[in-house]
């Protein structure tokens, strides 16, 4: 099978998808001309013009709520916001509105909408522009949350995504924008709440979200060969909704659970994660629960700075050494 960068297969899936269905149209900061902040969205403007591929004013705001009035005309908005961010602009119109839309109106309304983003961190962006805030967004019901570390998998969840009713929002992750993995021609969807063992085991679970499914991965080879550990890396692929039967599944067999993510350790992902395992599994665990995540401050600038702030392979190894004493 080809391989193409994860980049690609997003670019791929977009053109695809408005080659399938005139509805479909894109909007955001500078995504036309310029082909995207990360060239995400590069050749679109020619192939599809500027009615279909629309360069927006510098409001989150406006893109968001532009969106949310287009999708309750019928029409399919693919939004970008540049950096994950900046996302606290558009809180309103996404959460309050476009999440709530279908309760409001007792079912008749949906809003059919893409909110793409992308987090920057371990790309020296700052700490207004490399933040990975996901579980903002696990108490925003109504909408779902995509958090695609494969090119495989970036296609197939927005191809899906592209058939939800309601609003998804698309995390992408910056660090991953030119890894390469296979990815069949043609069109195919990645499930929503269904998440993928990317590598079996036997002694411990890492569930792992976005940029730190390849770092598990690297820890899982690392440690079957330097210590007879075997590690089952667990990739969730979508937050909300989440597939806790694998997780939980997976921790019942290996006893041990690392929760391996990008965003701070204080009320993210890992703890809603964590929490579920001790309701559904705790008789199970051999050993207490482990989140490897980033620290609670912001995101450093300085390059040496940033990289000792992130999570990484060898934290993740050495988190998990500890639990086989």
């Amino acid at each position: 099978m080809r391989e193409i960068t994860y980049l690609e297969a997003i670019n791929e899936a977009l053109r695809e998808a408005m080659e399938r269905e005139k509805k479909v149209f894109l909007m955001g900061e500078q995504i036309g001309a310029y082909g995207g902040a990360f060239k995400v969205t590069s050749g679109l403007l020619q192939k599809f013009g500027p009615e279909r591929v629309m360069d927006t004013p510098i409001s989150e705001a406006a893109i968001v709520g532009a969106a949310v009035g287009a999708s309750l005309l019928g029409l399919k908005p693919v939004a970008e916001i540049m950096y994950m961010d900046f996302m606290p602009l558009s809180m309103d119109q996404l959460v309050t509105h476009a999440a709530k839309l279908h309760y409001f109106s007792g079912g008749q309304l949906e809003a059919g909408m893409i909110l793409r983003t992308q987090y920057s961190l371990g790309r020296a962006h700052g700490a207004q522009h490399s933040g990975f805030l996901p579980a903002w967004f696990l108490q925003a019901p109504g909408l779902k949350v995509a958090v695609p570390s494969t090119p495989y998998d970036a296609k197939g969840l927005l191809n899906a995504a592209l058939k939800e009713r309601g609003p998804v929002l698309f995390v992408e992750g910056a660090m991953l924008y030119k890894s390469k993995g296979e990815v069949p021609e043609g069109y195919y969807e990645v499930p929503f709440g269904q998440a993928e063992v990317k590598r079996g085991g036997k002694d411990i679970t890492v569930v792992a979200i976005s940029r730190m499914v390849p770092e598990a991965l690297a820890t899982a080879e690392s440690l079957a060969s330097s210590k007879g550990i075997e590690v089952e890396v667990v990739d969730p692929r979508t937050i909300q909704p989440l597939d806790k039967k694998t997780i939980v599944d997976s921790v019942k067999k290996t006893g041990r659970l690392v929760v391996a993510s990008d965003d701070m350790k204080t009320g993210g992902v890992g703890a809603e994660i964590g929490a579920t395992v001790f309701e559904e599994a705790i008789d199970y665990l051999k050993a207490p629960l482990v989140r490897v995540c980033s620290p609670d401050i912001p995101v450093p600038f300085a390059p040496p700075l940033e990289r000792e702030y992130m999570p990484n392979a060898q934290k993740l190894e050495q988190a998990i050494e500890k639990l086989f004493p």
